[in-house]
């Protein structure tokens, strides 16, 4: 093969790539632990398929991988605020407050995080620098603000959700989401259960959700926004001008739902192929033919915050069992059992990987019962806020674990020990969640490719607005045909009240005939 031929077709495949390459915009202004691991793997996702990327951000990527161009902005005070906010508060202890409290303190905080993206003078250099994106990228948390971003670039936007279809997402794409059966993210799943007591309990947390949104959140992000960008259209528009959904999820960790065209399930793709695990732990792991449970309580509600007799009592039960048990616990634990080993932090998914793993404690995170399903480990569940109760829910449904919540009265060692030595001993959530494990990965392709084509797809379709649902543009009242059911209402009153009018008049004629006629006789 000549040189010259060669030559030629290195240039037709350079030119091919950057045909292809675009410059996509992610805003991600949320430091949390998990939500930067959601993120950032899927921009890596980008940069390695090629593309130009541009992450507003508040930690800076590790190991950026090679490819397209990466430039990064971070987010100046974000992590400090973020971490000042989390010091000053115990995550344990929220089980004491109601959904609705807990929900006006998080909106109230996230605010901050808002503010302090559009202050940001690299931000603002940005925006004002004529540079042009061919997507924009947000994830749905309670920043419907930084919609504006697509308004601003002119350009597709693209919702990333760190759940599956939910009430903060379904309405930006007309998704429909039916009561009876579809839960809401607070409730849990009761797909199993449809009794009107759990279908009543999902009508009523739609219902504050919505009041809660439209009456309390919307104007709140509305105003945030107006007070940068004052010509900006409203929050309304922009909540309705997204072209593409990427939901965190997948049939084999959720339950059956409706999903527009624009909504894609790519469950899972911030999951890598398991790595070799550090010798003290690998050597830990391979000699315990006993087997090991792996504990954590995800990153950032922390062991160490439980209170001094619940550590007592748990520790209590976990130096009873025969198989060992890796802790991740935030400090020194003096008084642990022989059996118990401790670390501020554990390669998570690594160990999930290995064949000596039996159970799993967590919190119910869904990036951490993603990973239990990937790898087919069964759950203990521990849920204390958020989604987390949720997720246990499903768990227990579909037989792969047991749930023990925090908040309840039932949180205590005697319950925690016969959960724990159910699950050690009964085979039948093993067997399910290898059925689980199956399902998840019995796909067309790997979830990172179905997210990239989408994207591409989006963007190649100048905001594929041909995958958009006629009723993502109806207010309420005519998605839910209530103007056709008044108008049926009052058509048939009408026919009614004429109807009754013809009657009477009809039996009046008759009743002056008949006195008429009785007179003439």
């Amino acid at each position: 093969m000549s040189l010259k031929f060669l030559f030629l077709l290195t240039l037709i495949s350079l030119s091919a790539n950057y045909g292809y390459c675009y410059k996509i915009l992610g805003v991600f202004a949320f430091p949390g632990g998990s939500h930067n691991i959601l993120t950032s793997k899927l921009m890596k996702g980008l940069l390695r398929a090629g593309h130009d990327v541009t992450m507003v951000a508040t930690v800076p990527m590790n190991d950026v991988p090679e490819g397209g161009k990466y430039n990064e902005i971070l987010i100046e005070g974000s992590m400090e605020y973020f971490t000042n906010f989390m010091l000053s508060k115990n995550l344990l202890e929220m089980k004491k407050d109601n959904f609705l409290k807990v929900m006006v303190n998080m909106i109230g905080a996230f605010q901050r995080f808002l503010t302090l993206t559009f202050d940001d003078p690299k931000v603002q250099q940005m925006i004002h620098s004529g540079e042009k994106f061919d997507a924009v990228i947000l994830e749905q948390l309670t920043n419907d603000a930084h919609k504006v971003f697509a308004h601003i670039f002119n350009c597709p936007l693209i919702i990333l959700s760190s759940m599956g279809p939910n009430s903060w997402v379904n309405d930006l794409v007309g998704n429909p989401s039916p009561v009876s059966y579809a839960a809401h993210f607070t409730v849990g799943d009761f797909s199993k259960d449809l009794s009107i007591y759990n279908r009543a309990s999902n009508l009523v947390a739609y219902i504050g959700d919505y009041l809660l949104s439209n009456f309390y959140f919307l104007p709140k992000q509305d105003a945030v926004m107006r007070q940068y960008f004052p010509d900006a259209p409203p929050i309304k528009n922009l909540q309705t001008n997204v072209s593409l959904i990427l939901l965190n999820s997948h049939t084999s960790l959720y339950p059956a739902l409706p999903l527009v065209p624009n909504m894609v399930e790519i469950g899972g793709y911030f999951i890598d192929p398991p790595k070799e695990l550090p010798k003290d732990i690998k050597d830990l792991l391979d000699n315990s033919p006993e087997g090991v449970i792996y504990f954590s309580m995800g990153t950032h509600l922390k062991s160490a915050d439980l209170p001094s007799e619940q550590k007592r009592w748990i520790l209590n039960v976990l130096g009873k069992l025969k198989e060992k048990v890796l802790w991740k616990f935030e400090e020194d634990l003096p008084e642990k059992p022989k059996n118990v080993f401790i670390k501020k932090w554990f390669p998570q998914q690594d160990i999930l990987a290995h064949p000596n793993i039996k159970l799993f404690i967590t919190h119910g995170g869904l990036l951490s019962t993603t990973e239990t399903i990937y790898h087919g480990i069964p759950i203990l569940a521990i849920p204390v806020v958020g989604d987390q109760s949720a997720n246990a829910d499903r768990a227990v449904a579909d037989g792969y674990g047991l749930k023990l919540s925090y908040a309840s009265p039932d949180f205590n060692e005697e319950n925690f020990e016969k959960l724990l030595n159910e699950m050690l001993h009964n085979p039948k959530y093993r067997n399910n969640i290898k059925h689980k494990q199956k399902l998840y990965h019995d796909r067309p392709e790997e979830p990172m490719k179905t997210a990239v084509y989408w994207i591409e797809y989006a963007i190649r379709h100048k905001g594929a607005p041909h995958l958009r649902v006629a009723g993502v543009n109806l207010p309420w009242y005519k998605y839910y045909m209530v103007d056709v059911l008044v108008v049926i209402l009052l058509g048939l009153l009408v026919v009614y009240k004429t109807g009754k009018w013809i009657v009477q008049k009809l039996f009046s004629q008759v009743k002056r005939g008949v006195s008429s006629e009785k007179k003439t006789n």
